[in-house]
Formats: C-alpha cells, sequence, structure tokens
C-alpha cells in the first residue's frame, strides 16, 4: 500500500535537522542549550502540590470541554488582561497545550472548498510547522506570507492580493511572533481583521507567548476583534500555561472565540482530541488566576532581554527583541554558524532557515539562527558571550 501524501510537501521538522547537521560533531566547549524554547524557570510547588492532593481524580475521565472552574478562570483572566469578555461555557474550549488546538481548529473550520476551489490557508513566513501540517491535514494549499526586517517581521498579508486572499479560509498569525519576538499591535490586528471581514476568512491568532514581554502587554487578536465590533467567529485565539507559567509538560491551554466555532472545535475533540486530566485542570485553574508567579518569570526574562542588549549591542544586525522567548540573530550563513557555534564553542543553536520556506524568493529564516532565552542567568550570558565571541572572529 503506497502511504499517503498529504504530508509529503512538509519540510523535516526542525529539530530532527538539528539533530542531522550536528551528528557526530563534538562541542568545542561545555554544551549550552539554547535551541528549545523550552521555559526553565521553574513550575510554581503549590500547582504540583494540587495536582498531587487530587490524584485520586486520575482514576476517573475528565470533561472533554474542561471543567467549569477552569473555564470560568481562563475567562476571568482574559477579562482582566485583555478587557474582553467570554463566555466560559459557550466561548472556550480547554486544550492539551496550544498546539493541538491549532491543529484540530484547521481540521473542524477549514471548509473542504470555498467558491469552488481548493481552500488556501495564509502562514506567516517564517512559521511553526502545525500551522502548514494542519493546512495539509484539512485538504487545503498553504500559502506563504514572508515576515521580515522590511515589514517588522509581521506578514503583509494584504499584498498576497485578492485572488488569493478570496480564496483563504483560515490566516495564522502569532504574536509575539516566533522566532523574531516582533509584537502585531492593535492598529496591525484591527487591520487584518478587516481584511478577514473583507474576504472572509478566519484569524487563527497564537500567543502562547503574549505573557513574556518587556514593555506595553501585547494585544489580543480577539479582543481587539470584539472591541472593533467584528463577526463574532472572525479569530480564535490560542493561549497555553507552558511559556506563561513555565509548565510545557502540563500540556493545559485553550482555545476562545465564537459560540459556533468553539462548537464545531469541540466536535471534532470529541472524536480525536483528548481531555486533560482532572487534577491537571485543577492546578491550571489556579495558575491562571495567580499573577505573581509569572511577573517573577517575566522579571527574569527582562534581564536576559537586558544582557543581549548588554552583550550584543553593536555587532552586525542584532535586534532586541520585543517579547518572546527568542533572539533573531543574522550570519552571512545561518547553518554554518550554527555548526561553527556547536564544534567551536558548545552552543547549540538553530540555524533560522529551518523555519521558514522558499516562496519565490530567498528563505526569510536564510542568514540567522534562532536562540531560546532560556538557560539561567549566568549560562545565558556565557553563551551571549560565546556569541559575540564568534561575531568578533572573522570565522562567520
Amino acid at each position: 500500500m503506497e502511504p499517503p501524501r498529504r504530508f509529503s510537501k512538509l519540510p523535516a521538522y526542525t529539530f530532527n535537522r538539528l539533530r542531522q547537521l550536528l551528528r557526530g560533531r563534538r562541542p568545542g566547549l561545555e554544551p549550552i542549550d539554547l535551541s528549545v524554547g523550552e521555559p526553565k524557570h521553574g513550575f510554581p510547588e503549590w500547582a504540583a502540590e494540587t495536582i498531587h492532593s487530587h490524584s485520586a481524580e486520575f482514576g476517573r475521565y475528565p470533561s472533554k470541554k474542561g471543567d467549569a472552574y477552569l473555564l470560568e478562570a481562563i475567562s476571568e483572566w482574559f477579562l482582566k488582561r485583555h478587557g474582553a469578555n467570554l463566555d466560559p461555557q459557550s466561548e472556550i474550549v480547554v486544550l492539551n497545550g496550544s498546539r493541538e488546538g491549532l491543529f484540530s481548529a484547521c481540521m473542524a473550520l477549514s471548509p473542504e472548498d470555498k467558491l469552488g476551489r481548493k481552500p488556501l490557508v495564509v502562514i506567516p513566513n517564517p512559521f511553526y510547522q502545525v500551522y502548514a501540517a494542519a493546512a495539509y491535514a484539512a485538504g487545503a494549499e498553504p500559502i506563504y506570507a514572508n515576515a521580515t526586517e522590511d515589514n517588522g517581521f509581521l506578514p503583509d498579508y494584504a499584498s498576497l492580493g485578492s485572488e488569493t486572499l478570496s480564496s483563504a479560509t483560515v490566516a495564522y498569525l502569532c504574536t509575539p511572533s516566533n522566532p523574531e519576538g516582533a509584537v502585531a499591535s492593535k492598529e496591525y490586528l484591527a487591520e487584518l481583521v478587516r481584511l478577514a471581514e473583507k474576504f472572509d476568512f478566519c484569524i487563527f491568532s497564537d500567543e502562547c507567548y503574549s505573557e513574556l514581554y518587556r514593555g506595553r502587554p501585547p494585544p489580543s487578536a480577539l479582543a481587539v476583534a470584539r472591541e472593533i465590533g467584528a463577526d463574532p467567529e472572525r479569530v480564535i485565539a490560542f493561549n497555553s500555561l507552558s511559556k506563561r507559567s513555565n509548565a510545557p509538560g502540563l500540556r493545559s491551554g485553550f482555545a476562545a472565540g465564537g459560540r459556533n466555532g468553539i462548537e464545531r472545535i469541540v466536535q471534532a475533540r470529541e472524536y480525536g482530541g483528548a481531555p486533560i486530566p482532572s487534577p491537571i485542570q485543577k492546578a491550571s485553574a489556579l495558575l491562571w488566576r495567580d499573577e505573581a508567579h509569572v511577573e517573577a518569570s517575566r522579571i527574569l526574562y527582562r534581564e536576559k532581554y537586558e544582557l543581549a542588549d548588554e552583550i550584543l549591542s553593536g555587532t552586525n544586525g542584532y535586534r532586541s527583541p520585543e517579547a518572546g522567548l527568542f533572539l533573531w540573530l543574522k550570519f552571512e550563513d545561518g547553518e554554518q554558524a550554527a555548526l561553527d557555534l556547536w564544534t567551536a564553542y558548545g552552543l547549540k543553536v538553530v540555524p533560522g532557515e529551518y523555519f521558514g520556506r522558499e516562496t519565490g524568493i530567498p528563505n526569510p529564516g536564510a542568514g540567522r539562527i534562532r536562540a531560546a532565552m532560556v538557560a539561567e542567568s549566568e549560562r545565558m550570558r556565557a553563551g551571549l558571550e560565546r556569541i559575540r565571541e564568534y561575531r568578533t572572529s572573522g570565522r562567520m
């Protein structure tokens, strides 16, 4: 039997490519891993104690949509953080992390055709690979909108033109963006919502980095859509506790949007989604209601932003990120730089081209590396100093 071809156009997974690149290569110094965006600031002990104290509930099936107390906690958080009311029972669904929702929502909400043509799913480039996988799984064709220095690292969807946008069913957006750390303003989001209204597509706003920022809190596309009176079904927002609460292994997130869209996501999850265990839901509710641990972590990230500014400012093409976990650094050849940084300095980073695609113009990730600001302060300093040394060595 022939294997299915639906994912044949996907590039090799980012970290598989990195493993291939570094295979058989020994680190030149004690290794420092800045490749994976895995938060390491510590999971709150009181949340772990909550899971333990309710561990007997692992013995029953949990609610697929989410228990009422967690849905209410998310609704309260969204109102306090973004100023928009969400009905906890009809406009929110709990997810196994945002990745699961970003995939299943496309399956649930992107129709099989639009205006008699194959649907298109619009994706920022560079991109989180689940966006493209979801498009192919839904029977759509991904269309990439480059996010470059020239457009502030936020894709200009309007530039794709009327013919493309008329066939679009979904547009993904990540804000703050991965890997660039750019924040979409309220004005940018309002313009995108109006574009979606004009061409009748849905925006999937990936906001998982929304609580890691150094200045003004990033806005939510869902809140902006409601503020300007758009169709309530126009935006689905996704968020999770992974980055916000240093809990990537908890696999706890949510999707929020209009009643019809959420109902269809819930229906899809009834067949193919796994509910979050009740003890984890209880801990998740407490985490959404507590801001002290989030601010403590945010302070540590701000210190790392400042450390990067101190060490890398003035070096070729350095740009200080607005938000998120990552540095998006210029090099002549990102893949060669990643290889050199490992073999000469023991520093593991990811070539930027592994996050992007060729789209008729060069891959917008080419000539860059992504470095995750996840190490503790002293190791982060050491890693940044190795980057600076490499930059000034003349080897790049």
